[in-house]
């Protein structure tokens, strides 16, 4: 076999027992859970903003990021629950690059899965105990989502993962919500039948165990924009792209309908100065149809510190070393400007 087995990691169980939870920041997280359950629920009118960096790069710049976001989140708090983006997966198109801190707790470092599976609960864990945030991650790999269990505010599946069976499955045995972003290739039914089978229950195989999960209410849908048979970036948060998904849920029979928009990748043009446009676009779409305003409970925004992206080797604190990010001023601002829309 091609491939050498370095050692094996410890299982889930084990890293919770080195780094618990305390019992008040277990309180914190079902509060927390609570809150958000409400929204995609119907039970609750406030909005979502799930709002970071592409990626994880640096635990002191995305935590200095964080404690920005806890403040402002005190200003909106009556409309908007703030969501931070710790993700500490990043899937490449083609394999190469830095594929986030779960393989490198240090970009600039050789890969260290042991290390980076103790740095990404470590990140997580500060987010809740020093702002009192459960953050939001992506589930590139199933397996490893026991790591982050207790400690994850919302999940999301992303595009080149959401027709894989395994996520599907492992899904439906999340109790927060998880969002299944549509393929590259723009194919609705695509995600939603992967919200349709996350939202059942199964037997399958997991970390070596049958397991039988309940089925998850919360799966929902994420419009993230597609590449056209062109190879052009094409939208998919506009009025029509909306009303066009409110249909197929009510065609699928689905217990709780809703939807997240992705601001940035193919919706914006990869452009992330396109962001606060789309995102007060998309809620000028919702002022208008009642449907549409049940329909989507909050948006997904790309932020950082600092606006754009960088190579690996410039170091600059606070800027995204994967796709190009806003800068805080500009989050600030369209924070407030979305709570004032609200």
């Amino acid at each position: 076999m091609g491939a050498t087995f370095l050692r094996k990691l410890p299982i889930p169980m084990d890293i919770k027992s080195q780094y618990p939870l305390t019992n008040n920041l277990m309180r914190i997280k079902a509060k927390r859970d609570e809150g958000i359950s409400a929204v995609f629920k119907g039970e609750s009118d406030k909005f979502l903003l799930i709002i970071g960096p592409c990626s994880a790069d640096r635990r002191d710049s995305v935590l200095d990021y964080i404690s920005r976001l806890k403040k402002i989140s005190e200003q909106v708090k009556d409309k908007i629950i703030i969501i931070p983006r710790i993700y500490t997966n990043k899937p490449r198109t083609t394999g190469d690059g830095y594929k986030g801190m779960l393989h490198q707790p240090l970009p600039t470092e050789e890969p260290d899965m042991l290390k980076g599976i103790v740095a990404i609960r470590e990140i997580h864990m500060s987010a809740l105990r020093d702002y009192g945030f459960t953050c939001a991650d992506e589930m590139l790999y199933p397996d490893n989502y026991r790591y982050l269990s207790d400690v994850l505010g919302y999940v999301a599946v992303g595009a080149r993962s959401v027709e894989n069976q395994q996520h599907r499955l492992t899904a439906s045995g999340i109790e927060i919500p998880v969002g299944m972003k549509n393929p590259t290739s723009g194919d609705l039914s695509i995600m939603m039948n992967s919200v349709v089978a996350a939202s059942h229950p199964h037997t399958f195989i997991y970390r070596g165990w049958e397991v039988k999960s309940t089925g998850n209410p919360l799966a929902h849908s994420i419009l993230r924009g597609y590449v056209d048979s062109s190879g052009k970036y094409a939208s998919n948060y506009h009025y029509e792209d909306l009303c066009k998904l409110n249909e197929l849920y009510a065609e699928y029979g689905i217990s709780y309908p809703g939807v997240i928009v992705d601001a940035n990748h193919a919706n914006s043009g990869k452009n992330p100065f396109e962001q606060p446009r789309i995102a007060k676009d998309v809620l000028f779409s919702r002022s208008q149809n009642p449907d549409i305003k049940r329909l989507v409970k909050g948006i997904m925004v790309e932020s950082y510190i600092e606006d754009g992206a960088q190579t690996l080797g410039e170091s600059v604190y606070g800027k995204s070393i994967t796709d190009a990010c806003i800068g805080w001023e500009k989050s600030e601002k369209l924070i407030l400007e979305l709570a004032d829309k609200l």
